[in-house]
Parts: structure tokens; C-alpha cells; sequence
């Protein structure tokens, strides 16, 4: 079989769109978990959003990724470049369907965000990664991916690292861990002694609820509203985060999501850290306050200050698994397992 051929087969060698597509949920709301990650295990790595740089920086990278126990395999035009993108929309989407396609790739990880994801999700083939569920994970505009993937058809994805992060003792301990096992584990705003570095933890409203982990990066998300690669968000605890935005765009944003109905649906939020998130108007909000404004009204558990997003000490989140809020003690508790092992 030659090549031209295999890319047909899995539906990236047209390119065809397979946004008609959608997935039989069990009891319209099943949850397909992937297998765990071990340590000797293949980690395809591609880019479909930004650029990184020269060879040099994707081989730094791809280098510590081999240090944390992985072998890698990269995406045939994870390096390319298309102005700002990696690769043209086609090339890009090409390089994920194939990595779930590839049965020597266990777990999907993005060198990087930036922006890009959106432009591709009509060319996803959902019905491949259905049938051949493996890990994915990333953050920032990789929650493009998360949101469509989790919605389309039921594969748990994961909020956490991208290829280029710092890869803290902390960063790696949790991804390893979520990954890597069936443990339940608790993402605890107090369990780290520096936490003076980010955003305190800011209860917004005590109480506990319980629902399916959603959500990602705010701005991405946002974007996507309208769209049809949305899960449902009744019920469900949303959690978000952001970087470089002024607090007032916060405040449209969240302003967005109110008025698209999501924040009615919820059953709690968490916001982990706005990373350079500043008040450029002296006579402006302040971050807290706009969370209050917006979601003190809604009556439900809610705090911020969580430990995803992006920093340097970032705890992964199972996108569609469902969990425990407990917003007194800044935590979020897994109630079922992130993985099949």
C-alpha cells in the first residue's frame, strides 16, 4: 500500500471534512477512557498551531520529553512552517489524524499552543480517533482540541502539559500520575509550597458539587462559541484559565458565556491562574472582582487561584471525567479513573 493510498484510508489524504460526524454516546453521555501511559511508551508529537523555532528548539524539546521516560515519534510536518502556523490547516490536521491512526503512538502531545486549532476542526476525522482512542493532552489553544475531540466522540483528552513547558518536579509528578494510572487523584490549591508565585486561592463561594470536568482556556473557548464541537455543560464543573488578557476582556468574555447560557448550566467553576493578567484602566476591576460579579449570581461552588494554566507548576485535568468540587478547600477530586490500565 503506498502512501497516497494509507492517507485516503484514514481520511487525510483528501483532506475531506467529517464535521457531520457523530459519535454513538452511550446513554448520551458515554466516556471512552484511553489507555494509560508507562514509561517506555511512544508520545507523537506534532504541532497544530504555532511554530516553535529552529531545529535546535524542537530538539531541545524532543530531547526532554525522551528524558521523562517516553520514546517520541513526531508528526511529518510537525516542523514545518506557514507564517505564523506550523504547516497549512491540511498539514497540520493531517499530522493528528495519522497519530491516532498509527497503532506505534500511544499518547498525542502538541510541541505547542499559540493559535491555530480552531482553523482545523473541520478536518478532523472524529470517527478515526473513535475508533482508536489513545491520550491527548495540552492546554492554551490545544483546548480547541480537548472541547471537539471530548464532545464528537466521548474520548477523555486532558488539560496539562505541551512538548516546550518547564517540566517542574511538580508538573511531571501529576502528569505521570493522572496518566499513568487508575488512582484518583485531588489537584489541591494548598498542597504547593510555592504557591506564593501565582494567584492566591480566592473562594468565590463555599460548597461542594459534582459533575464532569470541562472546560480550558477562555479565550479559545470563547471563539468556539456557536460552533458545533461544544460538549453539553449541564451539570458539569467548568474550569478555566488565561494568559496576557486585560481584566476587562475577562469580563466579556465571561460576559460571553453568560449570555451564550453555559454559565447557567454549570454546576460549579474553578478558574486556575490568569498569568499576566493585568488592569490597564486605574479606574478598572480587579480580577476578583469580576469573578464575583459574574459568578456569585449564579448560586453555586466556586473558587479561583487552582493550579492549571499557564505556569510553570501545572496540574492536569481529565476534560469529560467526572469529579468532586470542593471549593472551602480550593480541591478538585477525581471520582472515577482518567485511564483504562
Amino acid at each position: 500500500m503506498n502512501r497516497e493510498t494509507f492517507l485516503q484510508l484514514i481520511g487525510i489524504g483528501g483532506m475531506a471534512p467529517f464535521f457531520n460526524y457523530k459519535a454513538a454516546m452511550v446513554d448520551g453521555k458515554g466516556v471512552i477512557k484511553p489507555k494509560a501511559l508507562s514509561r517506555g511508551d511512544t508520545i507523537g508529537l506534532i504541532s497544530p498551531a504555532g511554530i516553535i523555532g529552529d531545529d535546535t528548539d524542537y530538539d531541545k524539546i524532543v530531547e526532554r520529553i525522551q528524558q521523562l521516560g517516553y520514546k517520541t515519534k513526531e508528526g511529518a510536518n510537525a516542523r514545518r512552517k506557514y507564517g505564523y502556523l506550523a504547516g497549512t490547516d491540511e498539514q497540520r490536521a493531517a499530522d493528528l489524524n495519522a497519530m491516532f491512526a498509527d497503532p506505534s503512538v500511544d499518547a498525542v502531545m502538541p510541541f505547542r499552543g499559540g493559535w491555530g486549532c480552531n482553523r482545523i476542526l473541520d478536518l478532523i476525522n472524529y470517527e478515526l480517533i473513535q475508533k482508536h482512542p489513545k491520550i491527548l493532552v495540552g492546554f492554551s489553544d490545544i483546548t480547541s482540541l480537548l472541547l471537539a475531540i471530548q464532545a464528537k466522540t466521548g474520548l477523555t483528552t486532558f488539560h496539562g502539559p505541551v512538548a516546550k513547558v518547564v517540566w517542574t518536579t511538580f508538573t511531571k509528578r501529576h502528569f505521570h500520575k493522572l496518566l499513568g494510572s487508575s488512582a484518583l487523584t485531588t489537584l489541591r490549591r494548598r498542597s504547593l509550597h510555592v504557591s506564593k508565585e501565582y494567584d492566591r486561592l480566592n473562594i468565590i463561594r463555599p460548597g461542594q458539587a459534582r459533575g464532569r470536568l470541562l472546560g480550558g482556556n477562555l479565550s479559545v473557548l470563547t471563539a468556539m462559541i456557536g460552533s458545533d464541537y461544544l460538549p453539553e455543560w449541564e451539570g458539569s464543573i467548568l474550569f478555566l484559565e488565561d494568559v496576557g488578557e486585560d481584566v476587562y476582556r475577562i469580563d466579556r468574555m465571561l460576559t460571553q458565556l453568560k449570555l451564550s447560557g453555559i454559565l447557567d448550566r454549570i454546576s460549579a467553576l474553578v478558574f486556575g491562574q490568569c498569568t499576566a493578567c493585568d488592569i490597564s484602566d486605574e479606574h478598572g476591576f480587579t480580577l476578583r472582582e469580576i469573578l464575583d460579579q459574574h459568578i456569585k449570581p449564579l448560586q453555586i461552588p466556586a473558587f479561583s487561584g487552582a493550579l492549571f494554566g499557564h505556569i510553570d507548576h501545572m496540574g492536569t485535568l481529565p476534560v469529560g471525567i467526572s469529579a468532586e468540587l470542593n471549593a472551602g478547600e480550593g480541591s478538585i477530586t477525581l471520582l472515577e479513573s482518567a485511564v483504562r490500565t
